[in-house]
């Protein structure tokens, strides 16, 4: 059992006091920062029970006091020169991307840009090319790992990457499949993008992250039950985002499932109810928790930073 509960649903013990904060007009929301997170999927050719695709997770390291131990996607926020013109682009326009994402051009640049660029950072794939028809091999090897770190310290941009590799981005790997907003009485808060893409044949991936411990490819039914059972801790978006992977049977099936995803944004919504804080994700009724009032209101406890990660946050 996690955090008291019968299931894996990871809940920070200061939400209570931060949402009777926001109700009572003494905490103003944050805007949320834009950022991108991708299933890496891989077919398991098995059938039967807990068959389909297998995704990429990584487990947040567990000694750190924000989410730790919980089970999430690579992924992370916007670079600020994501949205750089200059980038190698390959698959649908920018405009196609905009309308698909709900933000205009440069902002779903920025996005797919940022979604390419943590999953290389994070997990050690690139979704990119000599062309807009093939896609790097083997990305292992001193030099890779040296512009690799590069990118991670901001030392180097994407765009100024894939020029000096030769690269394009690839866009059509990509496909969109949900978007998540951090609550509103979190103090750091994402707008969380999520992706599905299949592993290049060549690449493999590796835990490339400062903030995970551990990584596992697992079929979205075994990840769902683990944390049915309370042995996975997990975030309401990954479970969500699991359970909707779950009715694929491969890579490619939910590759083309996701042009028919819905994407409109879902954030949490939080009331009082007598002296108790009622916390909801609208459409996803599994996730609504009451929390009993153990104790006056007071002022909302600083949380920790959240990760730059925002799988590894309550965005995701």
């Amino acid at each position: 059992m996690a955090n008291g509960q019968a299931n894996g649903q990871w809940y920070p013990p200061e939400w209570p006091d931060r949402i009777r904060a926001l109700a009572a007009g003494t905490l103003t929301p944050v805007t949320p920062k834009r950022a991108a997170t991708v299933m890496l999927l891989r077919d398991t050719g098995t059938t039967g029970s807990g068959s389909g695709p297998a995704v990429h997770m990584l487990r947040r390291r567990t000694s750190m006091a924000f989410a730790g131990g919980a089970y999430a996607y690579p992924g992370g926020g916007v670079d600020p020169r994501d949205d750089d013109r200059a980038i190698g682009w390959a698959g649908p326009t920018r405009a196609w991307w905009a309308d698909r994402l709900g933000v205009d051009e440069a902002g779903a640049q920025a996005i797919v840009c940022a979604a390419v660029r943590e999953t290389y950072e994070e997990a050690g794939v690139l979704l990119a090319g000599p062309t807009g028809d093939s896609v790097v091999g083997d990305t292992t090897g001193a030099d890779w790992e040296a512009d690799r770190a590069a990118l991670v310290d901001r030392e180097l941009s994407f765009a100024e990457f894939l020029d000096r590799r030769g690269l394009v981005l690839r866009s059509d790997l990509l496909g969109a499949w949900a978007r998540w907003i951090t609550p509103e009485f979190e103090s750091r808060r994402y707008d969380t993008w999520f992706f599905v893409a299949a592993l290049p044949e060549g690449q493999r991936t590796r835990n490339a992250s400062t903030e995970a411990d551990r990584t596992v490819w697992i079929t979205p039914a075994e990840a769902t039950a683990g944390y049915d059972r309370g042995e996975l801790l997990m975030m309401p978006p990954t479970v969500a985002t699991l359970r909707g992977l779950a009715a694929c049977g491969t890579a490619a099936e939910a590759l083309a499932s996701a042009a028919g995803r819905d994407m409109t944004p879902v954030l949490a919504r939080a009331r009082l109810s007598g002296d108790e804080v009622v916390l909801s994700w609208p459409g996803h009724d599994e996730f609504t928790k009451h929390v009993p009032s153990t104790h006056p209101a007071s002022a909302p406890t600083p949380s920790e930073p959240t990760p730059s990660d925002p799988t590894g946050g309550a965005s995701a």
